[in-house]
Order: structure tokens, then sequence, then C-alpha cells
């Protein structure tokens, strides 16, 4: 959309600031906002502009569907809210959203300029409250620089390292009728994709990162959510090609297709037995040259910096120059994935290191080890028939189903470590969608809602435990209600898995909270006119989930599982304490 569109059945004189809003939002391609009842205005002049509003029951929830939007449609999301308490609760969302670097537009309505500190309804600081979640805050208070603040507020998401743009419009802006000068000039720009401006490293040090990995006798590249932001997954392809193993963080699994022979998987702090990758962990101890792509090297995805080599060479592909060497001095390739990747390729291309093919046949034979081993270990270590069910079990049935084009989301805590360890990426691309940039419970059915909203034909799975659910029940309304048909596996196992364990493993006790009632979460969703099955027999729920698909629509699968299972995360090895 090239310029601003009119509503056709409302006349010139009665364009207010709120139909503006709308007008430069269709023409960044927003064609859903996540938003409640206010603003008003906007949501009441948003389908002349063909742009629809998904109704979420919390704000909170609402940032994530946004978020979780961003991530599989590669476009900027928008969320609203009402100054004051409803503003309070996209704090989490954003923060989530700033620390995974995605791109999210938040409109917030403020209380009228003329009341500006006078204590009006719910006024509150709000560049205060947004400061530290949001990369760019601004309050615009002359409706006809609405179109200029939407557009600052898309490129300051979009562009660089992305992150939330909040902007603040007061009631009386939404509501007035501007005045523009004729010779005003009509903003055309589309701003609503994103990365919004690539940029590529400095192409001396890409030849020096060349020479680097050209003359490494055991390199390896460790690939992040960067990746996926970028949406450079094929440009990493090309360079696995050569003979390179790829491995990934957990933000950045699919970032390479799992099953290619040079796929090593997710590593970091799970890669204890069990863990998909626990026998090829000196593929990353042992390697002499590290290339970082879009990896924050973050404590989760390093073991608490244990795990990646210190007598390494290290290369860091990254949008940000702060996250270049924060952790692990690097040679410097600051800019974009995607650009960045097809440069280094080229220029190994050109040097033609006959290495990389002498070693391939070694190294996808160490690699199809490592995964016959991990299986060997599975069969060796978990009961996949027992009851309580074992999350194990359900992975492997749910991996059983997948297609390339399904959509798996997480929650937090033991769910994004399950699906990542134990589920596959048949194809790159972003479809595994896991909260790790703060990594708070109660993002799985938001999550799965958002990721529904921008791909309608894809199936999505979400996985959550009980905890987690308890944050977000009442949105089983806002799917049903918007038509977003998911399905949504909890893990009932009675308490706070995660924190159950990490208290028993430290002290060799845990605090009486971690421990729930019972709860039939099944029930829940047939009293919000969703379909709910109950399931304690783990023959029941590859049926159970293979009807919830066929029956394509809002389904909850309530599994009763074993309280004492946990992932394979290398600081619970050896504690006796969970033996429980």
């Amino acid at each position: 959309m090239n310029a601003v569109t009119k509503p056709a059945p409302r006349a010139a004189s009665n364009i207010t600031g709120a139909h503006l809003i709308a007008a430069a939002l269709q023409r960044h391609g927003v064609r859903e906002i996540f938003g409640q009842s206010i603003p008003s205005a906007l949501f009441l002049a948003a389908p002349d502009y063909g742009i629809r509003q998904v109704g979420y029951r919390t704000e909170n929830a609402g940032a994530a569907m946004a978020d979780a939007y961003a991530r599989i449609s590669g476009k900027v999301a928008v969320v609203t809210a009402q100054n004051g308490p409803a503003a309070t609760l996209l704090v989490p969302g954003l923060a989530e959203a700033l620390k995974a670097s995605i791109p999210v537009v938040a409109i917030v309505q403020d209380v009228s300029t003329k009341f500006t500190d006078k204590n009006a309804f719910q006024e509150l600081d709000h560049f205060a409250l947004f400061g530290g979640v949001a990369k760019w805050i601004r309050r615009v208070a002359d409706p006809a620089r609405l179109d200029d603040y939407v557009d600052m507020a898309f490129t300051a998401a979009a562009s660089g390292r992305a992150g939330p743009a909040v902007l603040l419009v007061p009631l009386d802006v939404l509501d007035e009728r501007p005045d523009f000068a004729p010779e005003a000039p009509q903003r055309a720009s589309h701003l609503g994709t994103f990365p919004l401006d690539r940029t590529a490293a400095d192409p001396a040090r890409v030849a020096e990162a060349a020479k680097l990995i050209a003359a490494a006798k055991a390199p390896i590249v460790i690939a992040g959510g960067g990746v996926h932001a970028s949406q450079a997954s094929a440009e990493l392809a090309a360079l696995q090609a050569l003979g390179i193993p790829v491995a990934t963080t957990v933000m950045g699994k699919g970032a390479v297709d799992e099953t290619d022979p040079l796929s090593v998987g997710v590593v970091g702090y799970f890669m204890a037995p069990r863990g998909r990758s626990s026998h090829l962990r000196d593929l990353v101890t042992g390697a002499d040259v590290v290339l970082l792509v879009g990896n924050r090297t973050n404590q989760n995805g390093t073991d608490s910096w244990s795990l990646y080599p210190p007598q390494a060479r290290y290369i860091h592909i990254d949008i940000d120059s702060n996250e270049i060497g924060r952790n692990y001095e690097a040679l410097r390739l600051a800019g974009d994935a995607k650009l960045t990747l097809a440069a280094l390729t080229a220029a190994l291309e050109a040097l033609k290191p006959g290495s990389f093919a002498a070693r391939k046949a070694a190294l996808t034979d160490k690699i199809a080890k490592g995964r016959a081993g991990h299986l060997a270990d599975m069969k060796r270590l978990v009961d996949l028939d027992a009851v309580p069910v074992r999350p194990e079990r359900l992975m492997a049935d749910i991996d059983s189903v997948l297609t390339p084009e399904s959509i798996v989301v997480a929650d937090a805590s033991y769910s994004s470590i399950w699906i990542a360890n134990f589920l596959t990426a048949r194809k790159a691309g972003q479809r595994f969608l896991t909260p790790r940039g703060l990594a708070g419970l109660g993002w799985g059915l938001p999550f799965a809602l958002g990721a529904k909203a921008a791909r309608p034909d894809a199936p999505v799975i979400a996985l959550t435990g009980d905890g987690g659910f308890g944050h977000v029940w009442s949105e089983l309304e806002t799917a049903r209600r918007m038509k977003l048909p998911v399905v949504l596996v909890v893990l009932n196992n009675q308490i706070l898995g995660y924190q159950k364990h990490a208290e028993l493993s430290l002290f060799g006790d845990f605090t009486d909270v971690v421990d729930f009632e019972a709860v039939d979460h099944a029930a829940i969703a047939r009293a919000c006119g969703c379909s709910g099955v109950r399931v304690e027999n783990p023959a029941d729920f590859l049926p159970a989930l293979q009807e919830a698909l066929a029956r394509n629509d809002v389904t909850v699968i309530d599994v009763i599982t074993d309280e004492r299972a946990y992932p394979p995360i290398t600081v619970f090895e050896g504690k006796d304490a969970l033996h429980y």
C-alpha cells in the first residue's frame, strides 16, 4: 500500500487521529492487531482498513501473542493497551521481545494532553514503565504528526537489533480531526517487515574469518535465534554443505535441517544422558574455531559458560556489536547474518579448503554414531510405557506426527527443553517457538495463538506444564472466539517441576508451594467451549493427538505425567535427592 487509504463509508472531514494510525498500519502491511477494547477509536476505525482485531483477555498474553506472530510471519507485530494497569501488563511480553530481539510495536492510549500531570484516571509515567523493556518510546502530541511517529516506531522496532517500540497516543489525539497543509507530503514507505535494513560485515574481516576457518582442524558453527531473525537459514545451509558441522541454541533450533548428516542438534545445558547431543559434546569442547551466528552466548546456551572451549578461536556474526565478544573474545563480524554468511561462504569457496571434504565422512559418521548412542540411551534409561506417563513418550508421539510445516510452541521451563531436545526440525525455518529471552511462565498458549494467527494453515501444537498453563487459562476463550484452532498438551504433574527439582538438587529439600492440588485441565477446556481430553495411559496419547489435529478445533490434552521426570539437565546429574 503506497498511500494512506481513506475509508469509503466516511467523509474526509471526519478522519480522526485513529483513522490516520489505522491507515499508517495498513501501509506497513499490518492485518492483525492484538488488543482488547482500548484504544476504542482505533479498533472502530481498523476494519475500514482491512485490519482484524485479535482480542486477548489479558495484556500480558496479548504481548506474547504479538511476539510469536512476529517470529512466524516475519512482520512487525502490533499490540495495544490502555494507560495505567493495562499498560503495566505489557511489560513482561515486551521484556521477552527485547531480550529475544523481536520487533513489536505497542500502541498505548494515554490520558488526554490537557489532563497530563493532573492525576487523571490511571495516569502513570509510561516512559519510566517501559524504559527497561523497549528500544524506543515516544508520546505524540499532534495528530498531524501521527504518520511520522508510526513510521518512527516501525523503523525503531525493525532496524538494527530488532525489539519493541512503544508509541503513547493521548486520547484526544486519537479523537481529533487533524488539519493538513495542502503541500504536506504523504508518507508512502512500507516498514512492516524485518530486518528493515541489511548490512554486511567488513569484507576484510570476512576474508580473515574465511582463512581462519579454512585453516582449522575442527571448526564448528553454533547458531542462535539471530539466524531466524535474519531469515538466514538458506545461507547457513550453504555453509554447512561445505563440510562444517552446525549446532544450535534452543532459540536457534531449526536454523538448519536437523536430519542433515552434519547437524549436531541443540547444545547447551541439557547434554546429560538422554540428551540428543550428549554423545557429541566433544564436537563443541574439542573445536579449535567456533563460529557464533546470532548467538548471545548466554548462561543456558553455554551450560553456564562451561561448554564452549577456552582454547578455541572465535568468530562472531551479530547485528548487535555489543553482543560480539561479550563473553568470548572474537573476530568481529558485525552485520546481518544473511548477508554476512553469504559473503563468508563465498570467501571460503574461493579458498577451496580441501580439508573440509577430507573430514566430511568422518564427521558424518561421528554424528550418526552420536545419534545412535542417544537412541540406545533412551531404550536403556526410559520406560516409554510407564504410568504416570513419561514426557519422553509424549515427545516421541508428537515427533511422529510432525510435518515440515508443523509449528510447535513451548512454554518456558521444562517444556522448552522437552521440545528442543526431543523433537526434530525436518526443514530449516522458524517453526519451534520457545520464550528464551527471559523464559517466563505462561507464554505457551498465547505463543500458540500468535503463531496460528500468523500462519492459519499450519498445524500448531503447544506444550506447557500445569504451572505455566495456570497463568493463561482464560485465553482458551480467546482461541475459541477468534477461531484460532490449536492443540495444547498440558504436562500435568501437579508440581512446579523445574523449581522443585532445582531445590532438591541444591538443598535436598523443597518449598511447600511447588506442590499443587489436582486440577482437571480438560474440564476447564470443556467449560470454555473447547475440546478437552484427559490422558492417563501412554497408549492413549497418540490417538488423542491425531484426533485433535484432524478435528481442527481448540483442544486441550491434559496428560497425567510423572512428577519425577526431568529433562537431561547437566547440573542434575548425580543428585541423589532427585530420586525421591
